[in-house]
């Protein structure tokens, strides 16, 4: 590749709108109608709010949905109080941020749910709509922080597991052919892709020498007649379409409707401005890569271009 830095920024580009437009989901709870609609309309702008007038249904609400950046809980509710209903969502919610809304001063409770880690602040009722709305923006970037380090240390570990079983693979396999499967499916597994096909190529053209892993466990090789994967070789460039559906080029191409692939990303293998072959890396649901996650991509196709030529010379 002439400069995967550009390509990777490039990339990148196509990575901001669809991460901007995602809202971050927040539960509010109060028995109390009007309260509950109050906090929807405060917090609909700027987030994707869920709502539940008990803390009985919150948890169902919860049980549906998932996990939320925050939770905004009326302390006295019937049935269950909020810090009660609070305390039972850490144990599978653990990074959510949880605040209570007391009009009651029921220090004891607050105190002990403020230590046990299970409120991350309490709001005195009748709260003020621009402090409630601070606070719970201030919860949010907290939240995000936390997931953002959280990754990062997944990232990491990740791409410290990709390398490693590269070099494990290239060192441990007697022959080209017998490297490509392990190749593939630690590609798959690193990217979190349902499949990944490592097909070679003699003077830029696809042969039948290939590897490939399907979560699934078969996947079928459509690569030569992909645009995607012809724009690759001729440019030997990388190619990254993370949302078929929205790519002009992919429209109307059958074999991702019939395989259900909507996001795809072709990588050349070149050594020595020798393009040796392609990674195929393809998921079932458009995708988001971060610029570490491609810059990796990057660096393992260079360990593997390396790989295939010393296995070649075998």
């Amino acid at each position: 590749m002439d400069n995967p830095v550009a390509e990777i920024h490039t990339s990148r580009r196509q990575l901001t709108t669809l991460e901007r437009n995602k809202k971050l989901k927040i539960l509010v709870v109060d028995d109390e109608p009007d309260n509950l609609d109050l906090l929807y309309r405060t917090f609909r702008r700027d987030f994707n709010v869920l709502k539940a007038d008990s803390g009985i249904n919150a948890l169902e609400v919860l049980a549906a949905e998932g996990e939320v950046a925050v939770i905004i809980s009326d302390q006295r509710m019937p049935e269950m109080k909020g810090t009660e209903f609070l305390s039972k969502t850490v144990p599978q919610f653990p990074d959510t941020v949880r605040i209570i809304l007391t009009g009651f001063t029921d220090i004891e409770d607050l105190v002990e749910a403020i230590n046990a880690g299970q409120v991350y602040k309490y709001i005195t009722k009748p709260w003020d709509p621009g402090e409630l709305k601070a606070v719970v923006q201030r919860a949010a970037e907290t939240y995000d922080l936390l997931k953002q380090r959280t990754e990062e240390l997944r990232r990491a570990n990740a791409q410290m597991a990709l390398l490693t079983v590269l070099v494990q693979v290239t060192q441990a396999s007697h022959s080209l052919e017998a490297s490509l499967t392990p190749i593939a499916k630690v590609f798959s597994d690193s990217f979190a892709a349902e499949n990944c096909i490592l097909q070679l190529l003699e003077e830029k053209t696809l042969v039948a020498t290939q590897g490939s892993y399907s979560r699934a466990g078969t996947v079928k090789n459509w690569l030569d007649t992909d645009p995607l994967t012809s724009e690759a070789i001729a440019n030997d460039k990388l190619q990254v379409a993370l949302n078929v559906a929205k790519e002009p080029k992919l429209d109307g191409v059958s074999h991702y409707q019939d395989t259900g692939v909507q996001a795809h990303v072709v990588i050349p293998i070149t050594y020595r401005n020798e393009m040796l072959g392609v990674l195929s890396l393809q998921w079932k649901q458009p995708c988001s890569l971060r610029e570490d996650e491609l810059s990796l991509i990057h660096l393992s196709a260079q360990l593997v271009a390396i790989a295939l030529t010393s296995n070649r010379q075998h």
